[in-house]
């Protein structure tokens, strides 16, 4: 298939070669033994013919696109029209031998025709589309290669014959000037477009062709009418014979990556310089003059295009700046509040530290996570916005505010020591982000010039910062957004001499920052020595914690659920203890807030609930299904944000053979609003039979909208409740306002039909007003304290016994 995909181009390329050879062969014949003339006319209609058979085996055998085929269509008509006309020339050669021959107007008309048209379909033909923007450039760097090719033949080719002693007819000229027209078309039109339809090569082929008529008409000027019969011979054939090259390389096209040819304008420029300096130094006549005029034409367009090039590369200079300015500023802020990031925050607070005391006060928004959880990461970044232009408005001109990162932002306030030279340098680190973002620079220059911190032994400052964290705690306890949600921030402030490293300068921010959340949150603390040590206790216990659970040293204990009634155990609750090597039993309330922060309550937890289930099922196997009706671990919010704790429910009751229905999961109300992903959860829970108790009810904020959406079948009633419940007398105001909320629980509890527990009974008469109250179940030290495992089931074989007595 390839053998015959080249045989046709390269049969009519042979071919035209051929003639044109044998042509070329005869004339030195001529030259060298004599003889007659006439076929000196034979071999340019000849291979005409040969072009004109070759464009119709192109388009008849290789499929082009609409446009490709309206352009060789037209070169078509042009080598018939050439071959026509030559061979008439021939026929009226033969007819007037010896004598020169002289056809009808009609014959030289007729390539006139098809040049017209191959000039058309060279402008036309589509080369590959160019950007919109650049097509008047293009246009003005194609004129300016035309005007500069044509220029040049124009010098070499037509004004010769212009002033040739021999006078040639016009139609002549006409015929040859159109041939140049063709080339220099051609040249300018290929050098500027990327590609297209038609081979980039087949088009500068056919554009040449033109140049054999330049060369023929170069020959005559000078030798006249003697030029005749070599310029049949030699020339004339040439250009037939560049077509069907032209035709085989379209044959051939293979779609290669096009390319412009950029030095083109420049040469066409130099191109006008040879035949300028030439007219200059010669008799300066009419097509002199011309020569002159076209050159002009050459030197404005080209003094346009530099200014047009000019302006563009101005253009782009802004560009490129702006976009540096850009990277820069997006390098330095937060792409969401347009704060100052960390990077840019560390460099300030560097630059400060180098040249006086800096303080530094840390931001974080108190449970921010139950925004994001409850309402969406949307508007809890519309709220991080409305936090930052808080911020911004705060702070004003008297620090750097930035964010650090999530919801915890960081304002640096610097002395006011060399607070001159620290802003001449700001402003000049700033200029590029004042210029494309004026509305924040105000905040970021204060920063860099370092007014601000505390007064204090570190000298004098600019602002206080127990005045700016005021400001900032005024504006941050309004609602915040466009959906004016209320939040409250905790703050940690601290200062630091000169040549201080900043990372102990953030570690002691930081430590602040802790230390007013550990006091409650929506607070303030200052750094003041020695308040890093709690912290560290705190990573020491969070390490000792880690190995703690891989060595074993955790144990559950059972505090019992007690019917108040019968005295009786009916259930209990899974409780944690921590058996230290060196430091004894550690309370858990030294242990569990360490195991929520560093994230190991989670496996934690999954051992108390595993080791509940497996404990209450050996109970049930030793005493009977009837012993117990509920065994309860507690499970925190951040076991209930794992992916994995349903699976760790259903495996612990499948491995322990406890059933769903007896397992009781108690958590907090805080525990319990913390979004749709922990919603789902409990619902998961409660399809597998498990039951859920609310903890500590009464406490937190949304009690009353919990019962109705949270699927709870358990209500425990906080021990603040029952703590004094028995201190006032029956039966008066004051006995009954002390018991009211213990009244509205177990009277709200019995219209939902929930369970309810009172925990924290203490002694007998607490006991005595919580049965009158309604209360059927309790807990509480008074009832049972928490005890081995060994002790629960001494109890429970205890109760087995008094039951069988009776």
């Amino acid at each position: 298939m390839s053998d015959r995909r080249w045989s046709t181009p390269r049969r009519f390329v042979l071919a035209s070669a051929a003639v044109a050879g044998l042509s070329m062969l005869w004339y030195l014949a001529f030259v060298t033994v004599g003889g007659p003339s006439l076929p000196a006319y034979l071999g340019g209609p000849i291979t005409a013919g040969i072009g004109a058979v070759a464009i119709v085996a192109l388009l008849r055998g290789v499929p082009m696109p609409r446009p490709a085929r309206r352009f060789w269509v037209l070169i078509l008509l042009l080598e018939a029209s050439v071959a026509i006309s030559r061979a008439v020339m021939a026929a009226y050669a033969f007819a007037a031998y010896p004598a020169m021959p002289k056809p009808p107007v009609w014959v030289s008309l007729l390539p006139a025709g098809g040049l017209l048209g191959a000039i058309f379909a060279v402008c036309f033909v589509p080369l590959g589309e160019t950007v919109p923007g650049e097509r008047w450039k293009r246009l003005l760097d194609c004129l300016i290669a035309f005007y500069g090719c044509f220029t040049l033949l124009w010098f070499a080719a037509l004004q010769p014959l212009v002033e040739a002693d021999d006078s040639w007819p016009l139609r002549s000229k006409v015929t040859v000037a159109l041939a140049l027209v063709l080339s220099a078309v051609g040249i300018a039109r290929v050098a500027y477009v990327p590609g297209g339809p038609v081979d980039r090569v087949s088009v500068r082929l056919v554009a040449c062709s033109g140049l054999v008529a330049g060369a023929y008409a170069m020959v005559a000027g000078h030798a006249g009418q003697r030029a005749a019969t070599p310029g049949q011979a030699l020339i004339i054939p040439l250009g037939p014979l560049l077509v069907t090259m032209a035709v085989s390389r379209q044959w051939r096209s293979t779609g290669a990556r096009p390319r412009r040819e950029a030095w083109v304008p420049y040469l066409a420029v130099v191109a006008v310089d040879v035949p300028l300096v030439a007219t200059v130094f010669g008799p300066m006549k009419w097509p002199g003059r011309m020569v002159v005029l076209l050159a002009v034409a050459v030197t404005l367009l080209a003094s346009l295009r530099q200014f047009l090039g000019h302006r563009e590369n101005r253009r782009l200079i802004r560009a490129q700046r702006a976009a540096q300015k850009q990277l820069r500023y997006d390098a330095t802020h937060d792409s969401l509040t347009g704060l100052a990031n960390r990077a840019l925050f560390r460099d300030r607070l560097a630059a400060a530290l180098e040249s006086g005391p800096a303080t530094v006060i840390l931001v974080d928004l108190d449970d921010f996570k139950a925004v994001n959880d409850s309402l969406g990461h949307n508007i809890g970044d519309d709220l991080l916005v409305a936090v930052a232009e808080g911020l911004r408005e705060a702070v004003g001109d008297d620090g750097l505010p930035a964010r650090l990162g999530g919801d915890e932002f960081a304002i640096l306030v610097a002395d006011r020591a060399d607070r001159a030279d620290r802003a001449d340098r700001a402003d000049r680190a700033d200029r590029a982000d004042r210029a494309d973002r004026a509305d924040r620079a105000d905040g970021a220059d204060g920063g860099a010039r370092g007014e601000g911190g505390a007064r204090g032994e570190t000298g004098e400052s600019a602002v206080d910062g127990d005045e700016l964290i005021a400001r900032i705690v005024a504006v941050l306890d309004g609602s915040l957004s466009e959906h004016r949600l209320l939040i409250h921030a905790s703050a940690g402030l601290a200062t630091a001499p000169a040549g201080t490293p900043l990372d102990h300068l953030l570690r002691d921010a930081d430590t602040a920052l802790y230390t007013a959340k550990q006091r409650g949150k929506d607070n303030w603390v200052r750094f003041v020595p020695g308040m890093e040590r709690p912290l560290t206790a705190d990573a020491q216990l969070g390490a000792d914690l880690r190995r703690g659970l891989a060595a074993g040293e955790f144990r559950v204990v059972y505090q019992p659920l007690v019917d108040l009634h019968r005295n009786q155990v009916i259930g209990v609750e899974a409780l944690v203890r921590w058996q230290h090597p060196t430091r004894g039993v550690i309370s858990p309330a030294d242990f569990i807030p360490v195991a929520e922060r560093t994230g190991l309550i989670v496996p934690l937890g999954r051992f108390v609930l595993r080791e509940t289930c497996r404990q209450a099922a050996a109970w049930l196997a030793e005493f009977g299904p009837e012993v117990l009706q509920k065994a309860g671990p507690n499970v925190s919010a951040r076991q209930l944000h794992d992916p994995d704790f349903v699976d760790d429910v259903r495996a612990a009751l499948a491995d322990s053979g406890l059933p769903g229905e007896l397992l009781v999961l108690e958590l907090t109300e805080s525990a319990v609003l913390r979004g749709q992903q922990v919603s789902r959860t409990l619902h998961e829970l409660h399809k597998l039979g498990v039951r859920l108790a609310l903890d500590d009810f009464g406490t937190g904020e949304s009690s009353l909208s919990l019962l109705r959406a949270f699927p709870a079948s358990i209500v425990k009633l906080d021990k603040s409740f029952v703590d004094g419940i028995e201190l006032d007398e029956p039966d008066t105001p004051e006995a009954a306002a002390r018991q009211a909320v213990a009244r509205a629980v177990i009277q709200m509890a019995g219209a939902l039909e929930l369970d309810t527990v009172a925990e924290g009974i203490e002694n007998e008469e607490q006991a005595e007003r919580l049965r009158a109250l309604g209360y059927s179940l309790g807990q509480g030290f008074h009832l049972a304290e928490p005890m081995h495992p060994d002790q629960v089931t001494r109890m429970l074989a205890g109760q087995q016994d008094d039951a069988d007595a009776a």
